[in-house]
């Protein structure tokens, strides 16, 4: 196109396509503004009826929202005369085309419906899945946001944890924490093990029942190991964890039990 045609362009129609084009940008502005006003009053009215968690919530307002912006797009074409029936002819015949591109996609939609009906987890659990494990954050469309206990958001495809194990620690009442403690040779295990039982059951957030596990694990040429397993709310877990610990040294210290020694290994000359 030379710039004459170009100038007889912008003469004749630039006006009404500069029109068009603001047209346009307006209506994207306040058609998300209104889709993002319709979603959350949608929103406040199933939290209002208390029978739906808060992940069907976010996974209905991901739905809700991507079919009312698709519907906000059609009727932008629209303005620069573009037919929706003919757009939607065009994405009938292009079906296949995009069921084939998007499988990997679709796939990811189709696993996150099954995740919703199945309930395998909801958003607040600590679960392990696709190799990650953290609080799940969001189950969305395609997508499961889990932030691990580093602080480190990962995303992962719905389809790769539908398609692993999972496993979800917060879906019994407690949870095992597993801690072990040596003792030297010289003590004596029995004394050791009833010195950490009240000593260990009186750690906050440690569940009575069932009780601390508090036994001997293995033998070392050392001295015993034992373990030692409190049971918590998976909220607790990290809190009992270092507590039990903790309290391992300073009831080991109070009764003056010395320090396994490791053996020193003879060479030969």
């Amino acid at each position: 196109m030379d710039i004459g045609s170009i100038w007889t362009f912008l003469s004749t129609q630039g006006v009404e396509f500069g029109l068009k084009i603001l047209g346009a940008v307006a209506a994207w502005i306040v058609g998300r503004w209104l889709i993002g006003l319709v979603v959350s009053l949608i929103a406040k009215a199933l939290e209002q009826g208390k029978k739906l968690d808060h992940t069907l919530i976010r996974y209905i307002r991901s739905i809700i929202s991507a079919a009312l912006t698709l519907v906000l797009v059609l009727s932008i074409l629209e303005i620069f005369g573009v037919k929706t029936t003919s757009f939607a002819a065009l994405l009938a015949g292009a079906g296949l085309a995009i069921g084939t591109a998007w499988s990997g996609l679709l796939a990811h939609f189709a696993a996150g419906v099954f995740l919703q009906v199945l309930r395998p987890y909801k958003v607040g659990d600590f679960i392990s899945a696709g190799g990650v494990t953290g609080t799940v954050q969001e189950l969305g469309l395609f997508t499961t946001h889990i932030l691990t206990p580093d602080n480190v958001t990962t995303i992962l495809g719905n389809n790769k944890i539908f398609s692993d194990n999972i496993q979800n620690f917060s879906m019994q009442t407690v949870r095992r924490v597993d801690c072990v403690a040596k003792v030297a040779n010289s003590v004596n295990v029995q004394e050791a093990i009833e010195r950490l039982r009240p000593a260990i059951a009186a750690i906050a957030n440690v569940s009575s029942s069932p009780a601390p596990d508090i036994e001997i694990l293995q033998f070392t040429p050392e001295g015993p190991l034992l373990c030692v397993r409190p049971y918590t709310h998976t909220d607790n877990y990290w809190q009992v964890y270092f507590d039990t610990h903790k309290t391992i040294v300073q009831t080991f210290g109070a009764a003056g039990y010395p320090v396994p020694e490791t053996p020193v290994a003879h060479r030969s000359i």
